[in-house]
Formats: C-alpha cells, structure tokens, sequence
C-alpha cells in the first residue's frame, strides 16, 4: 500500500463501521485492522478519532463549499444559479451520503472546538445560499413574506433528511432527485 493512500483506506473503513455500527462503539484498533495499517500510520495522519470523525464531514464541506464557489462565479440568472447549487449539494450529499448519515448521527460527539468550526463552515456556506435568495427577492423572483432564514432551513432539511430515505440501490437516481427536490424548493419560493 502507499503512503499516500493511508489517510484514504483509514477514512473508508471509518465509515463503513462508524455507518454499521457507529461512532461510540467503533474503536481505533477496529478501524486500523479494516484500513489494514497500524495505529501509528493512522495517528499520523489523525490525531484522535474525534479529529477522524471531524476529518470525515470536513472533505465533504471543502468538496460542497468548493462547487458552490465555481457556480456562483460562474454567474448568470439568479434562478438557474440557486438550481445549480442546490442541484450540487443535494447530488453531492447522496453521492457521500454514508459520510453524512455517520456526521449527522455523531456530530454530538465532536470535541467542542470542533462542533463550532463545523457551526461556523456550515454557518458560510448556509449565509453564501441566503444571499442567492435575497439576491432573487431583490430581483422580484422570489417570495419575500417568508425569511430567508426560513427558506435557507426548508431546503436543508430536505438535505438532512435524505439518509433516512434514499436508497443508492433504489429506483431513484441521484441526479434525478437532486432535480425533483430542486424544482419542489424553487417553486416554493417563487412570487
């Protein structure tokens, strides 16, 4: 195995048995003998499990906040801007959806510091959508009698709640339920 592809193989058998079995009762030993390295080759890259657990919903935020940076300099009518992302985060969630499912069941569980840069990274990324939205009030697009703070939460609930019903081996392709929930949101902001 290379080097490079420890922090990979220990993230992936992370998730696997944080998602079988969870976080609490998942031990550093059973995550190295799934990963196939030692203990040492896994704190060199993690520094505690909770930096691992923390490490886990932090690849899919810098992947989320990335693609949302590349649409929205992308430019172009405010609409089809807010599809495009919600259309990217929603397909994004379901791609990684074992990561977010493990994050959302034990995010409780981080250390203090890090509950707040996950707070505060999510907090950027939900204040970046709002402004989408207020942008589109602004333009007479979007309905103005709910707050934004309100129409940032119905969307991401959707998000949040996809580990509890989409199935990978389902009927429903991903690209089609990002678009589905998509167009229910945009038309429920619609004036």
């Amino acid at each position: 195995m290379k080097d490079s592809h420890v922090a990979d193989d220990v993230t992936r058998a992370a998730v696997e048995l944080f998602a079988t079995q969870g976080y609490a009762t998942t031990s550093v030993q059973q995550i190295v003998e799934r990963a196939g390295v030692t203990k040492g080759a896994m704190y060199h890259y993690f520094e505690s499990k909770d930096d691992l657990l923390f490490g886990i919903y932090e690849r899919l935020l810098n992947l989320q906040k990335a693609r949302l940076d590349e649409i929205i300099a992308r430019g172009g009518d405010t609409e089809e801007v807010l599809r495009a992302v919600c259309e990217d985060v929603l397909e994004t969630s379901i791609e990684h959806l074992d990561e977010g499912t493990v994050f959302f069941r034990s995010m409780h569980l981080l250390s203090e510091p890090r509950r707040q840069e996950v707070t505060r990274r999510r907090r950027a990324y939900h204040d970046e959508f709002a402004a989408l939205i207020t942008r589109g009030q602004s333009e007479g697009s979007f309905r103005t009698d709910i707050p934004v703070a309100m129409l940032v939460a119905h969307f991401f609930s959707d998000v949040h709640y996809l580990s509890h019903w989409y199935s990978p081996q389902g009927p429903e392709d991903r690209a089609l339920v990002a678009a589905q929930l998509t167009d229910l949101f945009l038309s429920s902001l619609r004036s």
